[in-house]
């Protein structure tokens, strides 16, 4: 122990900065024990870049989720009709429910208050299409004009096709993002034409990017929304769906949006009960809404958090372990140290002030570590894995928190140790 040293306890310091030679003092002694200092830290940047990357895993995927339910549209009801495996299984839903119809849309707008906006749909997957897509083949989606205002489409450019044009099932769609990019290219598709299995259709309009779903989420379908081509319901049903619609459902879908003033769940319930009336129970439908998935994804997201912290945090006890017995080593090693100290002055508390002071530095020098590797962690799986990762503040917080509270709550006992040790007993130790 060095004058210096002595002459910090020897002279009474104000209680504000009784922690600044307690910091200097613990500074000193991890940079004379560099190697062991970031031995002990290890635990602790392991610990909290496990956090950090983790809750950025959940973050990006719950977000890109939720996200998609956004768009979906929190005042919206979307009825999906379940379609059969194969003749057989058709046949035998059949004999109990003649499937989704018009009759079923027109019996709901009759039934259900609040409904603004309301379209049936019928999607339809042409065999060959000119030009050749460069992917997977676009589907063909039937709609009023309502669904634009409905699913919240933005159109890039052109527009889109307008009641009259329903009316006459006319011969006219718009282009999603990446059905214009598989069938054109980056050249201009607006007023040029397609051809589905026989029929031409005239491109009016483009519409913007649109999230989707990555897995079947509660009877959401996982269809690309951007590989999608628009047209009109009478347009895809008469010219192309009808070849095929004695082995599929009239319509295939409804989407209904209702005004804020009335609740979304309990319309979808008398969707339900109207349908399974009029399907006989078959359960060849879903009803779908996208305001009660968002609170339990929101939920669901909760729940993921605080698992991934826990599984997280096994690395941090592990850590603060580490910090006890590497303190505890130390107290051993300068017991002749903390004689001496207590031999010129020195309290207990300055004893657990200068020991706590060192592991919580410990722990803090390698929470910051740990945060700086846990975000170049979460940017490399974003970059190799492709997929969406989000660093929130609330999970660099966290992660610093918890470090600093493990390096307070497990550097207490060999703090606590040393100042007990009796002044005359540490002075003879060797």
């Amino acid at each position: 122990m060095t004058a210096t040293h002595v002459s910090m306890v020897s002279r009474p310091l104000p209680r504000r900065g009784l922690w600044l030679p307690d910091l200097h003092l613990a500074l000193e002694n991890l940079r004379q024990r560099k190697l062991r200092s970031l031995l002990t830290m290890l635990g602790m940047i392991f610990g909290v870049a496990a956090v950090i990357s983790m809750l950025s895993i959940g973050a990006g995927a719950q977000k890109q989720e939720m996200t998609y339910l956004e768009q979906l549209g929190v005042q919206n009801l979307l009825i999906e009709a379940k379609e059969a495996d194969g003749y057989q299984a058709f046949s035998k839903i059949r004999k109990i429910s003649p499937g989704l119809t018009f009759a079923d849309l027109r019996l709901i707008r009759a039934s259900v208050e609040g409904i603004e906006l309301s379209t049936a749909r019928k999607r339809y997957t042409p065999i060959k299409m000119i030009p050749k897509p460069a992917g997977a083949m676009p589907a063909l989606y039937g709609v009023d004009p309502e669904y634009r205002q409905i699913a919240n489409l933005h159109i890039m450019a052109g527009r889109f096709f307008d009641a009259d044009e329903s009316a006459r099932s006319a011969p006219v769609c718009v282009l999603g993002e990446g059905a214009k990019a598989s069938l054109f290219g980056p050249t201009d598709a607006l007023g040029r034409y397609i051809k589905a299995d026989g029929q031409w259709y005239h491109v009016i309009g483009i519409a913007g990017p649109q999230l989707t779903g990555a897995t079947h989420l509660s009877g959401v379908p996982t269809q690309d929304l951007n590989n999608v081509i628009y047209a009109p319901l009478g347009s895809v049903i008469y010219r192309l769906a009808s070849a095929t619609s004695q082995y599929h459902d009239e319509i295939d879908g409804i989407y209904l949006h209702l005004d804020k003033k009335h609740e979304i769940t309990s319309a979808a319930e008398i969707v339900r009960g109207i349908l399974n009336a009029t399907h006989h129970n078959a359960g060849d439908f879903s009803v779908i809404v996208p305001a009660a998935l968002l609170a339990q994804q929101q939920n669901t997201r909760r729940i993921f958090n605080v698992v991934m912290v826990a599984i997280a945090s096994i690395s941090l006890l592990v850590g603060g372990i580490g910090i006890m017995n590497i303190m505890l080593a130390s107290v051993l090693e300068r017991t002749h140290e903390i004689g001496v100290r207590r031999a010129v002055g020195a309290r207990r508390s300055d004893i657990i002030r200068q020991f706590v002071t060192e592991s919580v530095l410990i722990s803090l020098v390698g929470g910051l570590i740990g945060i700086a590797c846990g975000f170049g962690i979460s940017r490399l799986i974003a970059w190799l894995a492709a997929w969406s990762t989000i660093v929130t503040v609330t999970s660099i917080l966290l992660a610093f928190v918890v470090s600093v509270s493990v390096g307070l709550i497990f550097g207490i006992y060999p703090a606590t140790k040393a100042a007990r040790l009796d002044p005359v007993e540490a002075l003879r130790y060797e």
